[in-house]
């Protein structure tokens, strides 16, 4: 009877796997004024590079956990898998497109220029055709993929592989960008890279952030623990290929990693003011209440900074996702309006440096 119950036990699970991997996950976050906010991760592998998956498993990964668009972007000139996995470049693409317009993901093409420092490694979007791009000279891949109109951001300029000791900008960065062969930086990828912000901010390049994902996303992200990929936040003017491609031209974009948030101010604000509801009221002459309601699934870590010494409130509070939370503010000498002032600790808008903010009442 148990061996019946433990073979009953077995289909069931087998059965209800496959139907619970189809359920699209959802990631709840603002959309800014006249721009749609897409989930993206425009840096994955596959069996066709270095990567341990076959190209549909990163769309099935996508759509489960509520992305919009990714982009699989294997290397050209390191391809591990190559005498089981004989193929054209532009094979993982042409796998994962069929999958894609079933889920309703957004997939870009792309193809990783895989070169020693300098300049290191670099992702090419939005491309055509990823075989050109396999040359000798790297400055010859890059102007493969300008003639293609692509995208080309640089890939973990903090790659310790590559820039062991410091984060520098070489001449060779210096002369891609100039020619137009430099869009945008991961500013982050496996970790925040301060120097990278520091130059999207300076060189009005764009701000990305990205997975870079080699095994199954599971074994580096623990769902259970209400854990995210890292990815780029790209504010479009329309859910499309052609929208996102836009977005990153124009630089309308944040980073998303843990809790962190990285961007242009105007941008980190709206989301702020988007994602909250304020409400407030006085419970007497002496104390405001200001009730505040989480509308997203981002989490909000405000840190008092300089204000009105007869204002007393929280020195420290974390706003969770999806939470509602009162702030006690107590008035003192008479004092009957004022700012409540503090730091987003999370939400960078320099090089570690949150975003200054005010409530007042």
């Amino acid at each position: 009877m148990l061996n019946r119950k433990l073979t009953s036990l077995f289909i069931a699970l087998f059965i209800a796997l496959p139907l619970l991997a189809q359920v699209r996950g959802n990631i709840a976050i603002p959309n800014l004024n006249g721009y749609v906010t897409l989930k993206c991760d425009f840096h994955t592998h596959t069996v066709f590079s270095d990567g341990l998956v076959w190209p549909t498993v990163r769309i099935d990964e996508a759509y489960r956990e509520g992305l919009d668009a990714i982009a699989i972007t294997d290397h050209i000139e390191y391809r591990p898998h190559k005498n089981d996995v004989v193929a054209s470049h532009n094979r993982s693409y042409e796998i994962a497109k069929k999958r894609a317009e079933e889920k309703g993901i957004i997939l870009i093409k792309g193809s990783e220029i895989s070169r020693d420092m300098p300049p290191g490694h670099n992702n090419a979007l939005f491309i055509t055709d990823s075989d050109v791009l396999d040359t000798t000279e790297y400055i010859d891949a890059f102007r493969a993929a300008q003639a293609q109109n692509a995208f080309i951001f640089w890939n973990h300029p903090n790659w310790v592989a590559q820039q062991p000791d410091t984060t520098l900008w070489m001449d060779e960065h210096t002369e891609l960008f100039q020619q137009g062969l430099m869009h945008g930086i991961e500013v982050v990828n496996r970790s925040y890279c301060p120097e990278a912000h520091r130059w999207c901010l300076d060189k009005k390049l764009t701000m990305l952030g990205n997975s870079d994902m080699h095994q199954p996303i599971q074994y580096d992200v623990d769902f259970s623990s209400g854990k995210h990929r890292t990815m780029t936040f790209v504010f479009a003017k329309n859910a499309t290929a052609e929208g996102i491609r836009e977005a990153l031209f124009e630089r309308r974009t944040a980073v998303y990693s843990d809790d962190l948030v990285v961007g242009e101010e105007k941008y980190l604000k709206e989301l702020f003011e988007n994602a909250l509801e304020w409400k407030i009221g006085k419970k007497d002459s002496v104390t405001v209440l200001i009730t505040v309601k989480n509308k997203s699934d981002l989490a909000f870590r405000l840190k008092k900074t300089h204000h009105d010494v007869r204002l007393l409130y929280f020195r420290e509070m974390t706003i969770v996702p999806q939470g509602e939370h009162t702030i006690v503010v107590k008035l003192q000498d008479g004092i009957e309006s004022g700012e409540v002032s503090f730091i987003v600790e999370n939400f960078l808008v320099q090089p570690n440096e949150g975003m200054k903010y005010s409530i007042k009442f």
